[in-house]
């Protein structure tokens, strides 16, 4: 019984990785004003950077680093449509959404010769969870992120662009950059999230985040868009999906068993949308 806890518990931390440092990133984002809806399309498109990267190179780190590259570069291209442009937020989202599950689509066709997965990769080997570098990152994410927002010039400025644009600027400071930083911070977490997966399961599969950006994005919500809020959020959603795995025995169907995790997610947050009406400056984002 023992050893069965201790399995059930490195598996559950295990599946928390992707939904810590993508939530921990999307709360700069958010304290920035912006709303990552495309936290989906970062994290494949970390996947298929660190799958690709790998597989051309042989090295880890190689696809770590295209993972970055190519989360910052969508993070990018979504701030420049949310933030230059002006575009809609939750469209913009979505559309990136969209577009980057259409790139991996076709990047697996055009590099593999297949439109469902890549070629084996080997991954990240260590012989203990505690020693993968991209889980040692989610948890010093954790303590660092909020340390940085809430302690540091650079959070207090930008808290104040999320929290009124008009004061921020008539305090000079640049509330663009610092949307933009936040959106890149948001997006380079994410793609470590996107490699974290793909090293774990050695290959790139199409839509392989499978909605974990939203639901990184809930537990972001229900963390009060704070980094040690979003990481007890993701520990909860990462036990329900640890409990879908365990309880896949037949005797319950397994659509609703694949379903869980969606389904506490749905609950979670009617529950709390009932408690609180959203944060003070909401109502700017729709202005």
């Amino acid at each position: 019984m023992g050893a069965e806890l201790i399995v059930i518990l490195l598996q559950i931390l295990r599946i928390a990785v992707p939904y810590v440092l993508t939530s921990v990133g999307a709360t700069f984002s958010e304290r920035g004003g912006i709303v990552n809806l495309a936290l989906e399309g970062l994290m494949l498109a970390g996947a298929f950077g660190a799958a690709y990267g790998q597989y051309r190179t042989g090295s880890a780190l190689a696809g770590i680093a295209l993972a970055l590259f190519s989360g910052f570069a969508v993070a990018l291209l979504f701030a420049f449509i949310t933030i230059t442009i002006k575009a809609d937020q939750i469209v913009a989202g979505i559309a990136v959404n969209i577009l980057v599950m259409g790139a991996t689509r076709f990047g697996l066709t055009l590099l593999y010769g297949s439109s469902m997965n890549s070629e084996r990769i080997a991954g990240i080997e260590v012989p203990f969870l505690f020693l993968d570098p991209l889980f040692l990152a989610s948890i010093f994410s954790v303590p660092v992120g909020h340390f940085l927002l809430f302690n540091t010039p650079y959070g207090l400025r930008l808290r104040a662009a999320g929290q009124s644009a008009e004061t921020a600027e008539s305090a000079g400071i640049n509330v663009d950059f610092m949307r933009y930083s936040g959106v890149l911070i948001s997006g380079g977490l994410a793609a470590l999230a996107g490699a974290f997966l793909v090293f774990q399961q050695h290959t790139f599969t199409d839509n392989m985040s499978a909605g974990r950006g939203y639901i990184a994005l809930s537990a972001m919500i229900i963390g009060k868009w704070t980094p040690l809020g979003a990481v007890a959020a993701s520990l909860m959603f990462a036990a329900a999906e640890s409990m879908e795995i365990w309880f896949q025995t037949g005797w319950i169907p397994s659509q609703l068993v694949q379903s869980m995790p969606y389904i506490i997610t749905l609950v979670v947050l009617a529950a709390l949308s009932k408690k609180r009406s959203g944060r003070k400056w909401t109502k700017r984002w729709w202005t």
